[in-house]
């Protein structure tokens, strides 16, 4: 088992991963690192998932990296582009070469007499066991289950003659063309697939249980279009960035404070782009706030076009069971299929799998709590990345990759080795994850725990975060620095 030291290894070679792997060789140039991915490739999401449509839900000026600017016209972006955005940047920041690609990392063990982790890893070509060491180990393993998508019990489902297909591991060799297409589903994975399914099949059904909140958007941003015509293009990225964050917070704020209000704004504009007559509360006004789970963007509205054009359509009703041709419904209904589309959520998986341990004891991570929603409380030089669920993941994965270089530059600085976040002194814990999606909901009580204030309290509010995590102080009663114990019995028996 070959074994090697590091001072920082990341986990994941997706957004965050490289990110990560960039903030260090811009802000702590003199440390060693590695990037330990699974996979056989860069990318992480954007390379696993390969459906028709597939694409951001976001805009790119807050999903991509802070320190590299989205040049592209289009501010929603294609999965390919996204991608190939990931891969560029690894190339430019020179992280490629530090990547050892098919390594799925097992377990990792912090040993306080060594101030290190040991890292288990194995080798998914080959097998083989493979052990490093690290003094601060960076967990950017993203937040669901890679393996295989979540799919509800369907009631008769091995009566059916067509295809099943889920979207997590979209087969290569599917052709919908001219077929009868069922997408089961109503997230952000159905609003994608339903209208660029229906390009090409004879007709595409979106079968929800019940309805989503669906917002339209353009597909370019106007004002970034215009100030890349006077500013730089990192001038341009930022003031578009900032501007896209605000309108995000702005959004959220007021369908926290005035739900009624952003209610009836999503329905207003959804039935601006329907049929006339077409009955818009059954099937996109659901029974919850706007935010208790996240809104579903549609670039250009092109769902609403499919639906209006007849190429696609919304039925809001529950499986009776499945049939030979297709699915029947509670209704008496039934929908023929050659092709039925389980987009059905994803699995929550915390820090991929891997088990931690701490002095011989294993981590259990439903009773750590988050500290500034990258650290856990008890366990030392360890961070992990969570991004904001109300706005792109990669604003928060930038300001925690630069919160872990400060936090390296100050165990430097001060002759430090070791920072372990404490619990809150108050006993009040909530889930980390506050929405009602389903696929939160049947995994929240497996993850860390937050509190019930600052600095273990998550406020998913990007300018809040940029003065906490880029300005605001590093030392503060959820922290403590210490020296190795194997150093300070050193410098102890020194004195004496």
């Amino acid at each position: 088992m070959p074994s090697d030291h590091v001072d920082v290894l990341i986990i994941g070679a997706g957004l965050s991963g490289i990110g990560a792997a960039c903030h260090l060789r811009r802000d702590c140039p003199d440390k060693t690192y590695a990037v330990l991915e699974a996979r056989d490739a860069v990318g992480g999401t954007w390379d696993l998932f390969r459906y028709p449509g597939v694409r951001s839900d976001s805009d790119m000026f807050t999903l991509g990296y802070s320190f590299r600017p989205w040049t592209d016209a289009t501010a929603i972006a294609d999965g390919a582009a996204i991608r190939e955005y990931v891969r560029q940047t690894a190339r430019e920041y020179d992280v490629q070469r530090r990547i050892r690609f098919s390594h799925q990392v097992t377990r990792a063990e912090w040993d306080s007499d060594a101030a290190r982790w040991t890292v288990h890893a194995q080798r998914v070509d080959t097998a083989e066991t493979v052990v490093l060491t690290c003094s601060f180990l960076f967990a950017c393993t993203g937040y669901y289950r890679y393996d295989e998508g979540y799919t509800p019990s369907l009631p008769g489902v091995d009566a059916y003659a067509g295809r099943l297909v889920h979207p997590q591991h979209w087969p290569d060799d599917l052709d919908h063309s001219g077929q009868r297409v069922v997408v089961i589903g109503s997230g952000a994975t159905a609003v994608t697939l339903v209208p660029a399914l229906a390009r090409r099949a004879a007709h595409v059904t979106m079968l929800q249980r019940s309805p989503t909140y669906v917002i339209a958007l353009p597909s370019r941003d106007r004002l970034a279009g215009a100030l890349r015509r006077w500013l730089p293009a990192n001038a341009a990225y930022a003031v578009v960035r900032w501007k896209n964050v605000l309108l995000s917070t702005v959004n959220f704020q007021l369908s926290r404070r005035a739900p009624g209000l952003v209610k009836r704004l999503l329905r207003r504009g959804a039935k601006r782009q329907l049929p006339v007559g077409y009955d818009v509360d059954r099937h996109f006004s659901p029974r919850y706030d706007p935010w208790d789970q996240r809104l579903c963007v549609v670039p250009d509205g092109d769902l609403f076009t499919a639906v209006q054009q007849g190429r696609a359509s919304v039925v809001t009703d529950t499986i009776d069971t499945f049939t030979t041709h297709g699915v029947r419904l509670a209704s008496g209904d039934e929908l023929s299929a050659d092709i039925v589309v389980t987009a059905t959520g994803l699995n929550l998986l915390a820090l991929g799998g891997l088990t931690l341990r701490v002095d011989g004891v294993d981590v259990d991570l439903p009773g750590t709590v988050a500290y500034k929603g990258m650290m856990l409380s008890g366990v030392p030089n360890f961070a992990l990345t969570i991004g904001y669920t109300n706005a792109s993941w990669t604003l928060k994965a930038d300001l925690v990759a630069g919160y872990v270089c400060r936090l390296l530059r100050h165990l430097d600085r001060t002759g430090q080795q070791v920072v372990t976040p404490l619990p809150p002194p108050d006993a009040r814990r909530v889930p980390l994850i506050d929405l009602r999606s389903g696929y939160v909901l049947r995994s929240v009580d497996a993850l860390p725990r937050q509190g019930a204030r600052a600095p273990w309290r998550l406020y998913q509010n990007y300018a809040r975060d940029v003065l906490l995590m880029r300005h605001g102080r590093l030392t503060d009663e959820g922290v403590r620095f210490s020296r190795g114990t194997r150093q300070k019995r050193s410098t102890d028996r020194a004195e004496v």
